[in-house]
């Protein structure tokens, strides 16, 4: 929704809105994976960029508000985004960066609240009750957030201040890009009255469509229905639901720090496969992304699961549950492969695969137990100088050598299905990590 399609509420002769009592902030960060990929391309800026793989069978993850000004979006296949906006540059996501941004923001956050309950890596709701007597009122709290989050990260964020959670990521999403909204409790009916029944949280399209059959197109037709209406209409907890946030009614309280039950990634190929190698070197990547993930939130786990999709879209999934927790690449590597290994797939055609870590736990609520047959020294210390490296210089500046794209006409080193032989030992044909 534009900014011009609503009334802010406006600051009086005496200064800005009454935030009195509006101790509920959200703070999202605006077009994140977008923003963050053009820190280390700041010739970028102000121009339409497309985060994505480069595959037309890709989808979009994120788009600068240059490129949504073509119709580009979240989720959107590549390959439609490109033809909406062909003179958009596509940058391919960098995983790692976004982990490390989101865990320094997410600090930040708790330096001014205990009371913070992630959404994703780039939101939050924050209850900041307790900070008022030692950081001052809400919309100063708000605003000392962004421009920390603005120095220190180099993003921009936008914040909605509000007495509930509802009202509050209301104002975030209407104040962005870069700004900054205070529904006053006094002003909270008037301000979503005026909101298309749409901006309700919970109302997809299907339910915006059937609302609109029933001839309610504002928040306002809907807080005036019967809910006895509303609950013929969309059912019991639905029709109720939707009426009390309406009227502003939103009881639900900040919790603090929802932790993810699972940490993944998969890839969809530019072309249907059916070469086990190649399958083997994607699982090797996926699995090395979804470590380092695990390892940046401070999580391990001990279920490790692998998803294929076939060319007809067919998807299985296959998982096993270790004895122990574990944050390492080579063995999330290795169960995957063993994993995939034991489908016995005949030259089946596969469109995607993918990799994830559940039954995640605090890392150190679970302490990791070493293999027997590794070194003092072995893969979790060479998986944290990685992270350091890719820190430091980028991702992908240390990895498997396999990964490493051949700059010849040969094909890519093939990958092994035996492991890579532990740091200190002879190695054979497996990848082992390599700078580049």
């Amino acid at each position: 929704m534009s900014r011009r399609q609503f009334t802010a509420p406006t600051r009086t002769e005496e200064g800005p809105p009454d935030d009195t009592g509006c101790t509920i902030l959200h703070v999202d960060m605006d077009a994140f994976y977008a923003s963050a990929s053009l820190i280390s391309r700041p010739d970028l800026r102000g121009k339409p960029v497309i985060i994505g793989g480069a595959g037309g069978r890709s989808v979009v993850l994120s788009a600068t508000y240059e490129a949504r000004a073509f119709g580009v979006a979240s989720a959107m296949p590549m390959a439609r985004a490109r033809r909406l906006c062909p003179q958009a540059v596509v940058i391919v996501p960098d995983h790692r960066r976004y982990a490390a941004i989101s865990e320094a923001v997410m600090a930040t956050f708790a330096a001014v609240t205990e009371h913070v309950e992630p959404l994703s890596l780039d939101e939050a709701f924050l209850d900041v009750a307790g900070a008022v007597r030692r950081l001052g009122p809400p919309t100063l709290i708000a605003e000392r957030l962004r421009d920390t989050i603005a120095d220190e990260q180099g993003i921009t964020c936008s914040v909605g201040v509000a007495s509930t959670k509802f009202v509050a990521k209301l104002a975030s999403a209407l104040a962005k890009p870069d700004g900054l909204i205070v529904v006053p409790r006094a002003e909270t009916v008037s301000f979503i009255h005026q909101l298309p029944v749409g901006a309700i949280w919970g109302v997809g399209d299907k339910t915006e469509e059937h609302l609109h059959r029933l001839g309610l197109r504002t928040v306002a037709d809907l807080a005036h229905t019967p809910v006895e209406t509303l609950q013929r209409a969309l059912g019991d907890v639905a029709g109720r639901n939707l009426h009390d946030l309406a009227w502003g009614r939103d009881p639900r309280s900040v919790v603090p720090e929802r932790r993810e039950k699972s940490i993944g990634a998969d890839e969809t190929f530019a072309h249907d496969i059916d070469d086990p190698v190649r399958i083997h070197r994607e699982l090797l990547r996926l699995a090395d992304r979804t470590a380092a993930r695990a390892r940046s939130a401070g999580m391990a786990g001990r279920t490790i699961s692998i998803k294929v999709r076939f060319s007809d879209f067919t998807t299985i999934t296959r998982a096993k549950t270790l004895r122990h927790h574990t944050d390492v690449s080579r063995e999330i590597f290795a169960t995957a492969v063993e994993l995939f290994d034991r489908l016995a797939l005949q030259r089946a055609r596969i469109r995607l695969v993918g990799v994830r870590l559940e039954g995640l736990v605090p890392a150190t609520a679970a302490p990791i137990q070493s293999a027997l047959d590794e070194p003092e020294h072995g893969w979790r210390d060479a998986d944290r100088a990685v992270d350091r490296a890719s820190a430091r210089f980028g991702a992908g500046a240390v990895r498997p050598a396999s990964l490493i794209p051949d700059s010849g006409t040969a094909a890519a080193p093939a990958l092994s299905p035996r492991l890579p032989a532990a740091p200190g030992r002879r190695p054979g044909r497996n990848p082992e990590p390599t700078a580049t």
